[in-house]
């Protein structure tokens, strides 16, 4: 038994995964290189064969990204997990590696738009086949189960509509199935929600949002068992995805303030979506922290608080979302989230613009409805800042 065993997750988000060199330095040191020297030509066969542990090529070994990868699996209570080159990066290869020409994959409705582009478009042209259905309706997951059925696969909540899925439940219908259980837990994360505790089988990141947290660098994650993660490091060595060593280092950085932040960041957004469910211009409000919101008792049980995005529809189209977004003088207008700078987009002509209009309509991606990701700024400035462009909608 390790002592990180017994460990908070606050200590575990700054201690696990250090392994000092001979240096004995404080900070987890950035190994920037691309290749590591063996002892001998015996040593080398062993690593390459994987008969000895030990460094080998930095496309998918590195002392950095070990380090990361062992402290997010740590805060997320897995047995193991692999960094890749981004969010979308840990997808593809968790697909790619578990399954075959032929399988078939259960998606939860309203997925982030790369996503459904991935699931929807790119891998039916290899043969993998997937079902969307509506991400609260339990019954619909067990009925698009076929034998060819190899995951399921989920965000919760969703982008970005903030739509939660009843993790354990459906958990409890897939491994009924003999199906694995993905959830990406981009939204919340390991500080918010830990699905694995929940019943997923592996969980996937884009570490890209508040694992770093200040939208410095890309980077992406896998984590669950081992035997799922090694099948998933597996297609990683070989078609590359892999993180860089930078990258990983600027993430664990970001690991270290990820509790702290969240917290922050959540109150805010609830702060905010509270005052934005009064205001006359807005005819509705997504976020799971409101009593309004109807998954309101599931997030009390599944999530620590309601994290830091909150969507809201105008009273309009898109005419009127457009102006509140060209009015802010102080949020950012880009698509990025998990900044402590708070951000806001227009997903109908953004995040989600290369779906069709009807997977837009299905999903609830509505011409009015705009996403707000709260950052660390004044709560009262960022109302002065949205409120500027509400005044311009005539409610």
């Amino acid at each position: 038994m390790s002592i990180m065993d017994d460990l908070s997750l606050e200590t575990l988000a700054v201690r696990a995964g250090i392994e000092r060199s001979q240096f004995n330095e404080h900070a987890e040191a950035l190994y920037l290189t691309s290749s590591f020297v063996f002892e001998s030509a015996a040593q080398a066969a062993a690593r390459f064969s994987g008969e000895e542990d030990g460094n080998v090529y930095a496309r998918f070994t590195n002392p950095t990204v070990t380090v990361m990868q062992q402290r997010l699996a740590a805060l997320e209570g897995a047995e193991a997990c692999v960094a890749t080159a981004s969010g979308m990066a840990a997808i593809l290869s968790t697909v790619m590696a578990l399954m075959n020409t032929g399988d078939h994959i259960v998606a939860s409705r309203g997925l982030f738009g790369a996503t459904q582009q991935l699931f929807g478009n790119i891998l039916s042209r290899f043969g993998i086949e997937t079902t969307f259905v509506p991400a609260t309706d339990l019954a619909a997951y067990g009925a698009a189960i076929t034998p060819r059925t190899k995951l399921i696969f989920v965000e919760s909540p969703s982008n970005p509509l903030t739509e939660l899925v009843d993790i354990p439940a459906v958990a409890a219908i897939a491994h009924e199935a003999g199906v694995l259980l993905v959830v990406d837990n981009c939204f919340c994360s390991p500080a918010l929600q830990q699905p694995i505790k929940l019943g997923a089988d592996l969980v996937i990141h884009s570490a890209t949002k508040y694992l770093d947290g200040q939208g410095r660098v890309l980077g992406g994650a896998v984590c669950g068992r081992k035997a799922l993660v090694d099948e998933v490091f597996k297609f990683l060595r070989t078609a590359g995805p892999c993180i860089s060593p930078f990258n990983a280092w600027v993430i664990l950085k970001g690991l270290e303030t990820l509790r702290i932040r969240m917290a922050a960041q959540s109150a805010a957004a609830l702060a905010l979506a509270t005052w934005l469910e009064a205001q006359p211009q807005v005819a509705r409000v997504y976020y799971p922290g409101l009593p309004s919101h109807p998954q309101h008792e599931l997030a009390l049980r599944q999530q620590s608080s309601g994290g830091a995005i909150v969507s809201f529809e105008v009273k309009g189209g898109r005419e009127e979302a457009w102006r509140v977004v060209d009015a802010t003088r102080i949020v950012s207008i880009t698509a990025n989230l998990g900044d402590t700078k708070t951000t806001l987009t227009h997903p109908a002509s953004t995040t989600h613009g290369r779906i069709s209009p009807e997977a837009r309509e299905a999903a609830g991606i509505h011409e009015s409805l705009l996403r707000l990701a709260v950052g660390l700024e004044s709560v009262e400035d960022l109302k002065t800042d949205l409120g500027r462009g509400l005044a311009l909608i005539r409610s």
